[in-house]
């Protein structure tokens, strides 16, 4: 990933670009939202995708092509920096964290060179921006106001395959809902079906949006002068693709055309209509652009050109991962070498079905959900819903494209399930993975600072005992309890909330044993600290036990006593505990919707714990309601 830091040559590249842009491509990125490779020129016929598959029959389409984040934000952070999103602090949906010191985002090298650069409109990076990244970014930018001559890097942005399109109504299909597919995680109800056809819909909307952009390019005569990308920012906008960091979340369409011009810029196995099996990944755009412009990418960025004058070797390797989703915290990875994927789950005994209030607005999510809690779904369809769920899981596409059969038990799989396993923590070491840091403790670490900048300090940041304590705490084995105990007394905030969160994820009988270490935590200096303590004892502890830590739980969570990441921490315990967290039902109601918070991002998160709260408790409450007959 490290290339030789090469000042002098990228300082006469920039030169050469300024004085002789007619010799550079132009660049244009036509991206959607929301969707996976459901398109004809992937062997799906379900959506009509006419432009598309044209492009591809001219093009190279990538058929391992990953986001690292099943959301927008935080692969939108990765794609513009050429960072991955946790090197950067800005894994979680959503966020805003400072950019790291020295660290430039890639558009601003192509305006250097000369070029004209443009977005519309989207931009939802996770990151602070300098004054001006882009010539223009708004609904107005395009690439035709350039001065004459001028090559120019344009981004359209679709939203027509978005989540929220699937669930407007009425449902404008175009598509029988007979003919979808509808995967084995799913349950098969017409509402479900309904969902899948309004979403291959939006796919054929999303191609002609495509079309119309790939005409206006025509129309210009500017075809032959253009590099042309096509790709779609992270998964199907459903449930179980959307926000899940497996190959259903991850997987994007991809395409890419080299007109006969700049042939001598595309990647080797370029062929008009041909397939590509390399592994590409989001981190690999920035220094993909950057090399078809003639720049030779920083050292600093973590992807590899596929394409251009400064192309490298493919990484055997895609990296995702999965941090608080809205409102709802989690802390996944996953790793695949194209038909394997490995997840590792560091938050067990949280869902993968958590209650995120997007996810929840859906048609498909909210039956999903009630067929489940009636006990009508197969294996399969449950799994979904379930905590605690597996610490590790591994997936072989190639005999499950669902990922519903996790083989990580499986003797026959012992190697690949070591391998992949390796093959994440020595990426989580090679970037400094800045997210087994608390959201709010990382914040405060790095005051003053960058997240990445930070966990490049191994005095503020020291991974290699954070990272061991998250590993010890997150699986269930049973002779890591002395190294939970030993945690939980570490100098290191980081580690002795790992401590405590580790007894919470083993449950009642490892909590039991440790009533009196995590008593003392309730006192921690560190409010994550007090928090896991506490949740674990409200959880799993005895009356008195259970009385003062929720207590604790009650004294952190309002809003205007405590910053927003001590609130939500609080918050999303309380809802978790479910009727054990009756009691405090009365001082729910008082607390406040509003509070402090370092950026407006944050906002909406306390209101949607607080709403889920409430209705939990009062469900909990009329379900144990003494019953009222009539009176004769």
């Amino acid at each position: 990933m490290k290339r030789p830091c090469l000042l002098l040559g990228a300082l006469a590249a920039f030169g050469t670009a300024a004085s002789g842009a007619a010799d550079r491509p132009n660049l244009l990125w036509i991206t959607s939202e929301d969707h996976g490779p459901h398109l004809g020129a992937y062997g799906d016929k379900i959506a009509a995708t006419p432009h598309l598959d044209a492009l591809a029959a001219r093009g190279l389409r990538y058929r391992r092509a990953w986001s690292c984040a099943p959301v927008c934000a935080p692969a939108r952070t990765t794609i513009i920096s050429g960072l991955f999103a946790t090197s950067a602090g800005a894994e979680h949906m959503r966020s805003m964290v400072a950019l790291p010191a020295g660290r430039r985002l890639f558009p601003e090298f192509l305006r250097e060179a000369g070029y004209y650069c443009t977005n519309n409109s989207k931009e939802d990076y996770n990151l602070t921006q300098p004054a001006r990244v882009w010539d223009v970014s708004s609904r107005q930018a395009h690439w035709r106001n350039r001065a004459a001559g001028q090559p120019f890097f344009a981004v359209f942005n679709s939203n027509a395959t978005h989540e929220g399109q699937i669930r407007k109504s009425p449902h404008p299909l175009k598509v029988d809902p007979a003919r979808v597919r509808v995967p084995a995680f799913h349950p098969d109800t017409p509402e479900v079906r309904r969902d899948w056809a309004q979403y291959h819909t939006n796919v054929s909307a999303a191609d002609a949006v495509a079309g119309a952009h790939l005409a206006d390019l025509a129309t210009a005569g500017l075809a032959d002068d253009t590099i042309v990308f096509y790709f779609a920012d992270h998964g199907p906008g459903l449930p179980r693709h959307k926000r899940w960091p497996g190959n259903s979340g991850l997987q994007v369409p991809l395409i890419v055309y080299f007109p006969p011009k700049w042939r001598h810029l595309a990647p080797p196995d370029f062929a008009a209509g041909a397939e590509s099996d390399r592994l590409v990944s989001f981190v690999d755009f920035a220094p993909t652009v950057l090399s078809l412009a003639g720049l030779p990418p920083p050292a600093w960025m973590q992807g590899r050109a596929f394409a251009g004058k400064f192309a490298t070797e493919p990484a055997p390797y895609l990296h995702g991962f999965r941090g608080r989703m809205d409102e709802r915290v989690d802390l996944v990875r996953s790793v695949t070498d194209g038909r394997y994927v490995y997840l590792r789950n560091y938050l067990p005994h949280l869902s993968p079905g958590q209650h995120v209030n997007a996810q929840f607005n859906a048609a498909t999510t909210q039956l999903w959900r009630k067929l489940y809690d009636e006990g009508k779904l197969d294996e399969a369809q449950s799994l979904f819903w379930r905590a605690p769920k597996a610490p590790e899981e591994l997936y072989d596409l190639q005999e499950d494209p669902d990922e519903v059969r996790n083989l990580a038990g499986s003797p026959a799989h012992r190697e690949v399930l070591a391998r992949l396993r390796a093959a994440q923590q020595a990426h989580a070491r090679a970037i400094r993975d800045v997210g087994f840091l608390p959201e709010g403790e990382m914040q405060v670490r790095a005051a003053g600072a960058s997240p990445h900048d930070l966990a490049r300090d191994d005095a503020r940041y020291p991974f290699e005992r954070i990272f061991a304590a998250a590993e010890l705490a997150s699986g269930f084995m049973p002779e890591a309890v002395p190294g939970l105990r030993v945690a939980l007394g570490d100098a290191d905030r980081a580690v002795r909330y790992w401590g405590a969160l580790g007894f919470l994820i083993r449950g009642r009988g490892a909590v039991e044993g440790a009533a009196a270490d995590l008593r003392k935590a309730l006192d921690d200096p560190s409010p994550f600290v007090r928090l896991a303590a506490a949740w674990a004892l409200a959880e799993h502890g005895n009356g008195s036990d259970a009385r003062r830590a929720l207590a604790v739980l009650a004294d952190h969570a309002p809003w205007d006593r405590n910053d927003v990441f001590v609130s939500m921490a609080a918050l999303t315990a309380i809802d978790n505990l479910g009727a054990k967290a009756a009691p405090l039902r009365e001082a729910v109601r008082s607390w406040p919707a509003e509070g402090p918070a370092p950026d407006d991002r944050y906002r909406p998160y306390v209101p949607q714990l607080l709403r889920s709260i409430s209705t939990r408790l009062e469900t909990t409450s009329a379900r144990t309601a003494p019953r009222r007959t009539k009176k004769p």
